[in-house]
Order: structure tokens, then C-alpha cells, then sequence
């Protein structure tokens, strides 16, 4: 498969189809009426979201506020409206890699479809048969795509107030109440 590439999409965000419990999630990139969705963990959503905070923030300190990266997220650029539907996969994401572009001032995101042979695989080696969607988005973009991810991940199942553990609509078994401190 080839490599799809989004420079500046309409929208790119992180959304979850299904009730808490028992979702699918999504990165979704749209420019005019091609839309992408590839497959996820929920925490490869969380993993993602954090390490994009984390490079624009480094970006801000090494730059020494230089390059145009906001520190929170723009209002205009919140999205909290649903995937794009119908939600067709393109391919289930194994690795992925972030980057900073300081010629053009973007976030490269570049997701790789999972592979049974994945730890001999590199992100965007030009192998035809591993799929990968490389979006580069501005500085603006990456923090709302973080924002609205972080916020998907938290719309999930309550978590127990004693384990943090998610707590089951069937029941809870709680390992602080059995005994287990840890």
C-alpha cells in the first residue's frame, strides 16, 4: 500500500466509535471529501497526544518562544464534532513517529500499519506492501489534536476512586479491597 499524506488537512482528530468499554478508536484525517481512518489503541491515542505536548513544548524552550507554537490550544481550532461516517479502516496502527519540521514550522505524524514482523519494520521504509498515513499539521493543529485526544480517552468508563482501575458496568473487583495496596 502506499503512503497517505495529509499537508495540512481540513481536519485530523482522534475520535472513539462504540459505548465505554467496548470502543474502537480512530485517527481521522480529512482534506475536501477524502477522508482517512486508520485504526488504534486507546492508549496509542493517549501515548500520542502526550508526546505531541511534550515536542511543542520543547519546541517553545529551545526556540525561546520563537517559533509559532501556541501554548494552549487556539479556540477556533477546538472539534468536538464526531468522526467523519461512515468510519472505514484503512489499516489497523502498529508504530508510530512524530517529528518537528523547523523549515516549515509542522508536526509530522506518521502512523505504520501494524505488521507481524513490525520490530524488523521502520516507520516509513518503502516497503509496498506496509501502509503508512504521514499527516503534517501546524503547531496550532497538534495542540488541538491533543486537547480533543486526551479528552476522547477520558470519556471512557469512570475509573474506581480507590484503583483507578475502569470500572465495569457487570461489576468492579477492586484489588484495593482485596488486601492489595499497591
Amino acid at each position: 500500500m502506499p503512503v497517505i499524506s495529509y499537508d495540512l488537512p481540513e481536519r485530523f482528530v482522534a475520535g472513539a466509535v462504540g459505548r465505554p468499554g467496548d470502543r474502537a478508536f480512530y485517527l481521522q484525517a480529512r482534506a475536501g471529501r477524502r477522508v482517512t481512518s486508520v485504526g488504534l489503541e486507546k492508549f496509542q491515542v493517549t501515548l500520542l497526544a502526550e508526546r505531541l505536548e511534550e515536542l511543542l513544548d520543547e519546541v517553545l524552550r529551545r526556540t525561546g518562544g520563537e517559533a509559532h507554537v501556541p501554548a494552549v490550544t487556539p479556540s477556533e481550532l477546538r472539534d468536538d464534532a464526531p468522526l467523519e461516517q461512515p468510519v472505514e479502516e484503512e489499516f489497523k496502527v502498529g508504530t508510530m513517529a512524530l517529528a518537528w519540521d523547523p523549515d516549515d514550522e509542522r508536526v509530522v505524524i506518521e502512523a505504520q500499519e501494524v505488521t507481524e514482523a513490525e520490530e524488523d519494520a521502520e516507520v516509513g521504509e518503502d516497503d509496498p506492501a506496509i501502509a503508512v498515513l504521514r499527516v503534517r499539521i501546524s503547531a496550532a493543529q497538534a495542540r488541538a489534536f491533543a486537547e480533543r485526544a486526551l479528552q476522547v480517552v477520558a470519556a471512557g468508563r469512570p475509573p474506581c476512586p480507590l484503583c483507578g482501575l475502569p470500572l465495569d458496568t457487570e461489576g468492579h473487583v477492586c484489588p484495593r479491597q482485596n488486601g492489595y495496596l499497591g
